[in-house]
């Protein structure tokens, strides 16, 4: 069966939670298309199959350069290459002690007792935290928290030429951090951004356009995704104190690690990625053409019941092998270390700063809308 609905009613999409909307569908169809021609994969099998064949299933699918994600096949190897050698464990450990002074800071600065908004410490603490990573000033804090709330506005909202403009902003701030580093020559700060305008790729400088495309695809993303993650963390923690008390007696951060992941697989706030068909095909029994674009629904696919049993049923252990949080395949997110590092940091901050987090009885939560998942506002109370 083959659910066909509007474009504005694509899994998570709706005004509704979007794991209820996947736990819907996926029970009732393998795949579903969508008014535009799309088809939206929500079986977990379908989900990893379709990730796992980038030959069939193309990252291709913008017109702007995405450097490594937009990339196929060698192209996306060689420049994987590049990228994967600023998360080696060896720098994710001599970064730890950076973010968790970071993490320290951005807690020392909130009220306790008192209520915070998860997600908004989220994303000051992803911007400081990617900041210090990058070399970045200080500075630029309050603009960089600005382009992060108007960069989900515009996505959420569709419009195109909203978000192209948002875009813009983005590349003339990192452009302007590269443009300094070139100007100063010998003279520029050692850290990460410098080294990156020094990179090669395959033998050769990397080009201005391929480095600030990098940039952004470690940061116009991962700020807002931070953001979101920390909002669902410190959430389920607050709404299970059982293992928020297990967390704060002290655990390994193996453990810590696989609790992050298990909650973000239970609420995914990755909703989806795009990949786009090219040649013909059969998905979930459907016919797909060529060019026809495949979108790839996480959230579906990490509650999928053949999988996980009942979706909301935490076991970090059983769960592991097959959590899509991160994605799977080519093209799995190269910043989980730093990613994970981060919100395993903060964890540690806010409980350590506190003896409970609960929620917050006087302030309802706001789910947030397509395509992210995950709170907009997630209020609580620190005590």
């Amino acid at each position: 069966m083959t659910e066909h609905l509007p474009t504005a009613q694509v899994p998570g999409a709706s005004a509704r939670d979007a794991r209820d909307t996947a736990d819907d569908l996926r029970g009732r169809c393998p795949v579903a298309h969508t008014a535009d021609g799309s088809w939206t994969v929500l079986r977990h099998a379908d989900v990893v199959a379709v990730a796992r064949d980038p030959g069939t299933f193309s990252n291709a699918v913008s017109r702007h350069l995405q450097v490594p994600n937009g990339l196929d096949g060698d192209a996306h190897a060689a420049f994987r290459a590049v990228v994967d050698r600023y998360f080696t464990p060896d720098r994710m450990h001599a970064l730890v002690p950076v973010v968790a002074d970071v993490a320290a800071r951005s807690v020392r600065e909130l009220h306790v007792p008192g209520t915070v908004d998860a997600v908004a410490l989220g994303a000051r603490f992803a911007v400081r935290a990617q900041s210090a990573w990058l070399g970045w000033p200080a500075d630029l804090e309050d603009d960089l928290l600005t382009w992060v709330a108007d960069n989900r506005a515009a996505t959420r909202s569709r419009d195109r030429a909203r978000t192209a403009e948002v875009a813009r902003r983005f590349d003339a701030i990192v452009r302007a951090l590269t443009d300094a580093r070139r100007r100063a020559g010998d003279d520029a700060p050692a850290d990460v951004t410098t080294e990156l305008t020094r990179d090669r790729v395959e033998g050769r400088p990397l080009t201005d356009d391929e480095i600030v495309s990098i940039l952004r695809n470690w940061t116009g993303g991962d700020l807002g995704s931070m953001a979101l993650c920390a909002g669902v963390v410190l959430t389920y923690l607050a709404d299970h104190p059982d293992l928020q008390d297990r967390l704060r007696a002290g655990v390994g951060d193996r453990e810590l690690d696989a609790v992050l992941d298990e909650i973000l697989r239970i609420d995914d706030p990755f909703v989806s990625n795009r990949r786009v068909a090219t040649a013909p095909v059969t998905l979930g029994g459907r016919h797909v053409a060529a060019g026809d674009t495949v979108v790839l629904h996480w959230t579906a696919a990490n509650r999928d019941h053949d999988v996980f049993g009942h979706p909301d049923a935490f076991d970090p252990d059983a769960h592991a092998a097959d959590n899509l949080v991160w994605g799977v395949g080519p093209h799995v997110c190269p910043g989980r270390p730093l990613a994970t590092m981060e919100l395993r940091v903060l964890v540690r901050a806010v409980l350590a700063a506190t003896t409970a987090v609960a929620p917050d009885p006087d302030r309802a939560r706001e789910r947030e809308q397509p395509p992210a998942g995950g709170y907009a506002v997630a209020p609580l109370l620190l005590r």
